[in-house]
């Protein structure tokens, strides 16, 4: 039995399976990853880093160019769920969904439990009285301001700010009472983020990334190729 035989069957056998997604489940969606050679923080940005400019402290103080970076390459509001997305949303025992992207691309593939760790583009919120904008109702390009004179700030989660614990806490629940977890498309570099497999106590942990990671070692499968290619070998029907 090949990988790809072998993991049909744990998708098969498994009553709750937790898929764990980084940026790779998105590019083949037209969204560019972050640490890959072509990935957005390869990128100079005027006199600063990608790192630099999607902080706390550099939206406060330079707000009209965060936003320039931020409505140019991290705003994609075309892009289509993908046959990754469109798969693991199909499937009846995944218990969960938990992602570092803000794309919104898993819920708009259909999967009902997403725990966004890291926020989403689709939200923003005025940074004074908190009323919430649709991502149509303003201006990525540049900075937008709330009927009561407030920043309109995205409500995703910048450097130096802390991860919503609303959404961590049940993120958590969910993996530690999995059985498999199904991690797609993240170099597991990202903290606290990263942190959350080591919550996982079920049977079957499964890595598909084009790149190696920490964790290859616990796995008890290891796909170093595009999630898409892995779907397709999933989705073929055997003689």
């Amino acid at each position: 039995m090949n990988q790809y035989e072998k993991l049909k069957t744990i998708i098969k056998e498994s009553s709750k399976i937790v898929v764990f997604t980084g940026a790779g489940i998105s590019v083949p969606s037209g969204i560019p990853d972050f640490r890959s050679a072509r990935g957005i923080y390869s990128e100079e940005f005027g006199n600063f880093s990608p790192e630099q400019i999607i902080s706390h402290t550099f939206f406060i103080k330079n707000p009209k160019l965060f936003y320039e970076f931020y409505g140019t390459k991290m705003v994609y509001p075309d892009a289509q769920p993908n046959d990754a997305h469109l798969y693991f949303a199909s499937l009846p025992n995944v218990s969960a969904v938990v992602t570092q992207n803000i794309d919104g691309l898993h819920q708009k593939a259909g999967s009902k439990r997403v725990y966004e760790l890291h926020g989403s583009v689709l939200r923003n919120y005025c940074m004074k009285c908190h009323k919430f904008y649709d991502l149509k109702d303003i201006d990525v390009h540049k900075p937008s301001y709330c009927d009561c004179g407030g920043m309109i700030k995205p409500d995703v989660v910048l450097y130096e700010e802390p991860l919503n614990e609303n959404v961590v806490y049940p993120a958590i629940d969910a993996i530690m009472e999995a059985d498999t977890m199904i991690v797609i498309g993240t170099s597991l570099v990202v903290y606290p983020a990263a942190s959350y497999l080591q919550f996982f106590k079920g049977k079957h942990l499964i890595l598909i990334n084009k790149s190696t990671t920490s964790y290859d070692s616990k796995a008890d499968l290891v796909f170093n190729e595009d999630v898409i290619e892995v779907v397709k070998k999933l989705q073929e029907k055997r003689d």
